[in-house]
């Protein structure tokens, strides 16, 4: 075999590994939407009631979005220049 028949041989090997990887992927996430959707549903009828352990704390945030959507975590009215984004 030449340079080249090494090559083609090895690449059409890679593809074949990736559309394996590819197809047991695919039945993976069909499995798992099928699973997710379950559990919601039984969710959906069940009243949970929450007793918060400590108080709100009422610290209104500044809430400037940049361009990803992302906001501002420091208090409203900050005087620092600059955002932080989480």
């Amino acid at each position: 075999m030449s340079k080249m028949d090494n090559l083609r041989a090895m690449r059409e090997a890679r593809y074949e590994q990736a559309r394996a990887r590819g197809a047991q992927a695919a039945t993976t996430a069909t499995s798992a939407k099928t699973v997710s959707r379950t559990p919601v549903a039984k969710a959906a009828n069940a009243t949970i009631t929450v007793e918060p352990d400590e108080p709100e704390t009422s610290e209104a945030l500044c809430g400037h979005r940049n361009m990803g959507g992302r906001t501002c975590t420091r208090e409203a009215g900050h005087a620092a220049r600059s955002h932080r984004y989480t």
